[in-house]
Protein backbone atom coordinates (compact mmCIF):
# COMPACT_ATOMS: atom_id res chain seq x y z
CA UNK A 1 0.00 0.00 0.00
CA UNK A 2 1.51 3.35 -0.91
CA UNK A 3 1.21 6.56 0.85
CA UNK A 4 -1.83 8.35 1.02
CA UNK A 5 -2.74 11.19 -1.25
CA UNK A 6 -2.76 14.15 0.99
CA UNK A 7 -2.42 14.80 5.12
CA UNK A 8 -5.96 15.17 6.38
CA UNK A 9 -5.86 15.27 10.35
CA UNK A 10 -8.00 17.50 12.64
CA UNK A 11 -6.51 20.44 13.73
CA UNK A 12 -9.13 20.25 16.80
CA UNK A 13 -7.36 23.77 18.82
CA UNK A 14 -3.68 24.82 19.60
CA UNK A 15 -3.19 23.89 23.35
CA UNK A 16 -0.39 23.83 25.54
CA UNK A 17 1.40 20.16 24.98
CA UNK A 18 -1.98 18.17 25.01
CA UNK A 19 -4.92 18.68 27.11
CA UNK A 20 -6.97 15.64 28.82
CA UNK A 21 -10.91 16.51 27.47
CA UNK A 22 -12.64 15.34 30.37
CA UNK A 23 -9.77 16.70 33.45
CA UNK A 24 -8.60 19.49 31.28
CA UNK A 25 -5.13 18.99 32.58
CA UNK A 26 -2.13 19.67 31.00
CA UNK A 27 0.68 16.89 30.00
CA UNK A 28 3.86 17.77 28.15
CA UNK A 29 4.72 15.44 24.88
CA UNK A 30 7.78 14.01 23.45
CA UNK A 31 9.25 12.64 20.39
CA UNK A 32 11.36 9.25 19.51
CA UNK A 33 11.40 6.82 17.39
CA UNK A 34 8.98 4.18 16.89
CA UNK A 35 8.77 0.68 15.63
CA UNK A 36 6.36 -1.58 13.71
CA UNK A 37 6.38 -3.69 16.61
CA UNK A 38 4.46 -0.73 18.68
CA UNK A 39 2.16 0.07 15.87
CA UNK A 40 -1.07 -1.92 16.32
CA UNK A 41 -2.73 -1.93 12.81
CA UNK A 42 -6.44 -1.47 14.25
CA UNK A 43 -5.73 1.93 16.23
CA UNK A 44 -4.65 3.59 12.81
CA UNK A 45 -6.27 4.44 9.73
CA UNK A 46 -3.08 4.26 8.02
CA UNK A 47 -1.16 1.25 7.34
CA UNK A 48 2.21 2.25 9.01
CA UNK A 49 4.33 -0.61 8.13
CA UNK A 50 5.12 1.55 5.03
CA UNK A 51 6.16 4.55 6.20
CA UNK A 52 8.31 2.69 8.65
CA UNK A 53 10.07 0.73 6.26
CA UNK A 54 10.51 3.37 3.67
CA UNK A 55 14.66 4.23 4.24
CA UNK A 56 13.95 7.95 3.43
CA UNK A 57 11.27 8.83 5.85
CA UNK A 58 11.65 8.77 9.63
CA UNK A 59 8.60 8.08 11.87
CA UNK A 60 8.16 9.31 15.37
CA UNK A 61 5.99 8.80 17.77
CA UNK A 62 4.40 11.42 20.30
CA UNK A 63 3.66 10.35 23.94
CA UNK A 64 3.22 11.94 27.05
CA UNK A 65 6.07 12.26 29.42
CA UNK A 66 4.32 10.60 32.44
CA UNK A 67 3.10 7.82 29.63
CA UNK A 68 5.53 6.97 27.62
CA UNK A 69 3.88 3.53 26.18
CA UNK A 70 0.90 5.08 25.32
CA UNK A 71 1.17 6.33 21.51
CA UNK A 72 -0.74 9.85 21.54
CA UNK A 73 0.16 10.44 17.56
CA UNK A 74 2.51 9.35 14.68
CA UNK A 75 4.63 11.52 12.31
CA UNK A 76 6.50 10.67 9.44
CA UNK A 77 8.74 13.18 7.61
CA UNK A 78 11.57 13.56 5.16
CA UNK A 79 14.23 15.84 5.96
CA UNK A 80 14.75 17.90 1.96
CA UNK A 81 17.24 20.31 1.05
CA UNK A 82 16.43 22.88 2.80
CA UNK A 83 13.01 22.17 4.56
CA UNK A 84 10.77 18.92 6.42
CA UNK A 85 8.48 17.85 4.19
CA UNK A 86 5.68 15.74 6.55
CA UNK A 87 4.32 12.65 4.52
CA UNK A 88 1.76 11.41 7.19
CA UNK A 89 0.60 12.61 10.68
CA UNK A 90 -2.19 10.73 12.28
CA UNK A 91 -4.09 10.86 15.96
CA UNK A 92 -4.42 7.73 17.71
CA UNK A 93 -7.72 6.56 17.03
CA UNK A 94 -8.88 7.53 20.52
CA UNK A 95 -7.77 11.12 19.91
CA UNK A 96 -10.34 11.67 17.22
CA UNK A 97 -13.77 12.05 16.93
CA UNK A 98 -16.44 13.34 19.45
CA UNK A 99 -15.12 11.21 22.40
CA UNK A 100 -11.27 12.05 21.92
CA UNK A 101 -8.81 12.26 25.16
CA UNK A 102 -6.88 14.57 24.26
CA UNK A 103 -6.68 16.98 22.04
CA UNK A 104 -3.87 19.62 20.51
CA UNK A 105 -2.29 16.43 19.09
CA UNK A 106 -2.43 17.12 15.20
CA UNK A 107 -0.67 20.93 16.09
CA UNK A 108 1.46 19.49 18.37
CA UNK A 109 2.54 17.05 15.68
CA UNK A 110 3.02 20.27 13.11
CA UNK A 111 4.76 22.03 15.76
CA UNK A 112 7.50 19.43 16.45
CA UNK A 113 8.18 19.48 12.80
CA UNK A 114 8.73 22.81 12.98
CA UNK A 115 11.11 23.10 15.81
CA UNK A 116 13.02 20.41 13.96
CA UNK A 117 13.16 22.56 10.66
CA UNK A 118 14.59 24.91 12.83
CA UNK A 119 17.01 22.86 14.72
CA UNK A 120 18.42 21.82 11.68
CA UNK A 121 18.98 25.50 10.36
CA UNK A 122 15.76 25.52 7.46
CA UNK A 123 14.47 28.67 9.02
CA UNK A 124 10.83 26.50 10.21
CA UNK A 125 9.98 25.83 6.86
CA UNK A 126 7.55 22.62 6.79
CA UNK A 127 5.63 21.09 3.79
CA UNK A 128 3.08 19.16 3.08
CA UNK A 129 0.50 17.64 0.75
CA UNK A 130 -3.12 18.33 2.28
CA UNK A 131 -6.19 17.31 0.93
CA UNK A 132 -7.72 19.35 -2.01
CA UNK A 133 -10.75 20.23 0.42
CA UNK A 134 -8.70 20.85 3.28
CA UNK A 135 -6.43 23.63 1.84
CA UNK A 136 -8.52 26.62 3.79
CA UNK A 137 -8.76 24.83 6.54
CA UNK A 138 -5.00 24.07 7.00
CA UNK A 139 -4.62 28.15 6.04
CA UNK A 140 -6.68 28.86 9.04
CA UNK A 141 -5.82 26.35 11.73
CA UNK A 142 -1.81 26.15 10.94
CA UNK A 143 -1.28 29.33 9.09
CA UNK A 144 -0.24 27.53 6.40
CA UNK A 145 0.19 28.83 2.49
CA UNK A 146 -0.45 26.91 -0.58
CA UNK A 147 2.51 26.42 -2.19
CA UNK A 148 1.65 24.57 -5.90
CA UNK A 149 -1.58 22.39 -6.18
CA UNK A 150 -1.98 20.55 -2.64
CA UNK A 151 1.01 21.06 -1.99
CA UNK A 152 1.29 23.89 1.38
CA UNK A 153 3.81 24.94 3.56
CA UNK A 154 4.30 26.52 7.06
CA UNK A 155 6.91 29.66 6.92
CA UNK A 156 9.05 30.73 9.68
CA UNK A 157 6.41 33.24 11.31
CA UNK A 158 3.89 30.48 11.89
CA UNK A 159 6.31 28.12 12.44
CA UNK A 160 7.28 29.88 15.56
CA UNK A 161 3.80 30.93 16.62
CA UNK A 162 3.36 27.05 16.84
CA UNK A 163 6.34 25.91 18.74
CA UNK A 164 6.10 28.89 20.99
CA UNK A 165 2.32 27.16 21.64
CA UNK A 166 3.42 23.83 22.31
CA UNK A 167 7.30 24.10 22.96
CA UNK A 168 7.31 27.03 25.50
CA UNK A 169 9.73 25.43 28.05
CA UNK A 170 11.83 23.75 26.26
Amino acid sequence: MGRKKGIDIEIDRLTNSIINVISGEVFETEFSKVTGKEINKKDWLFDWSFEIKDKKSKVLKMTTTENKNIVQGLISYEIDSNFIFVHLVENANFNRGKQKLYEGVGGNLFAYACKLSFDMGFGGYVSFKAKTALKEYYKKALGAEVALGQRMYIGSNESLKLINQYFKNK
